[in-house]
């Protein structure tokens, strides 16, 4: 058994250049529950990934995403249901899946007193890969993530931005088939969060990496999933590409943000042949319609009649995600926090081959 002071070699029988399955998805969970004590976690999810896809995985806090993530990764395991990673049982071979995939969790926790290049090596030497290969993979992900000479540089000196890339590029060392991105972006500025996802396109259109990615930014999932699953209370609720899904809750959207009585706003909305229907969140009201332009100045006109309501503004616009979100979970999606009590912040984790401080987990 692997041990953090006895790690296998990368030619061992649970490495890289294992035959890889083709004939099957990547990513396979059937029936997966997760229990804390009492508190259920994940309620029976299913989700299937296929090679080369990039999975965006959507929910509030607490919803599951992390915890089924974990499981995925080996770090935790299932109380029912089971799971497949790159062909293989995660409870069963979880050396062999650690192998075959790459991780990036939430915190980069690197070695701020070593270089970037030093890390690299590092993970590399964990992964048993030869020296010569080593030198050339190392090089190669420099190149891809692109930290120029920044890469000689003590990782304590790093922004943000560039801490998250030294991290994307250690998860692939190894050359995974499939790659676990948790919330990669989160506190990241707006360039920074554009350079990630630039670097995640690449490293799928060219080198077809399947990718799982948790995101607490609904722009994100829209601009890089092929499908987007939504989570909430442990189950799936919605699946299917960014457009289906924003299809499937109507042609336009009315939104509109109100002072007063939100109750009877809500009951002038529903009254309007041009409605399909209403959702509120706190002071605003979205009105899902089949013609927005042709809607729009009928609610304007709606709302102005109702007494104790006074109209701060009014928009329409197509569907997006944060739309189907609402529909869905009844909440918008809130900014990323701390891990909800139903899910420990510090869970027992089987080591990983990793060049984290201190030894931790990848």
């Amino acid at each position: 058994m692997t041990t953090e002071t006895e790690l296998a070699p990368i030619e061992s029988t649970a490495s890289s250049s294992s035959p890889r399955p083709t004939h099957e998805p990547a990513i396979r969970a059937t029936g997966v529950r997760r229990l804390f004590g009492e508190t259920v976690a994940l309620d029976g999810v299913d989700v299937e990934v296929q090679p080369g896809e990039i999975y965006g995985f959507l929910g509030p806090n607490g919803a599951g995403k992390t915890t089924l993530v974990r499981v995925l990764t080996t770090l935790l395991k299932a109380s029912g249901g089971n799971a497949l990673v790159a062909g293989v049982d995660v409870a069963k071979d979880t050396e062999t899946v650690r192998y075959r995939i790459g991780v990036a969790l939430q915190e980069a926790s690197l070695d701020p007193g070593q270089t970037g290049r030093e890390l690299l090596e590092l993970q590399a030497r964990l992964f048993g890969i030869p020296k010569a290969l080593s030198k050339t993979r190392v090089a190669e992900l420099i190149d891809l993530v692109d930290l120029g000479d920044a890469i000689d540089r003590r990782v304590g000196t790093y922004s943000g931005g560039m801490r998250r890339r030294l991290d994307l590029a250690l998860a692939l060392v190894h050359d995974p088939e499939i790659l676990f991105l948790d919330e990669p972006t989160t506190g990241l500025d707006p360039v920074s969060r554009r350079q990630i996802w630039d670097e995640v396109r690449r490293l799928n259109r060219e080198q077809g990496l399947t990718v799982f990615l948790t995101t607490q930014y609904l722009e994100e999932a829209d601009e890089l999933a092929n499908r987007v699953g939504i989570i909430a209370n442990g189950r799936i609720v919605a699946e299917g590409t960014p457009d289906e899904l924003k299809r499937s809750i109507g042609r336009d959207v009315v939104v509109v943000q109100v002072e007063g009585d939100v109750a009877a706003a809500r009951a002038a909305l529903e009254a309007l042949d041009d409605v399909e229907h209403v959702r509120t969140a706190g002071d605003e009201l979205t009105a899902v319609v089949s013609d927005g332009p042709a809607a729009v100045p009928v609610i304007a006109v709606a709302l102005n009649e109702v007494e104790h309501v006074r109209v701060l503004q009014l928009s329409f616009r197509r569907p997006s995600l944060d739309d189907v979100f609402l529909e869905v979970t009844g909440a918008r999606i809130a900014g990323a926090g701390a891990a909800p009590p139903s899910e420990p912040l510090h869970t027992p984790a089987p080591a990983y081959p990793s060049a984290r401080a201190g030894g931790a987990s990848r």
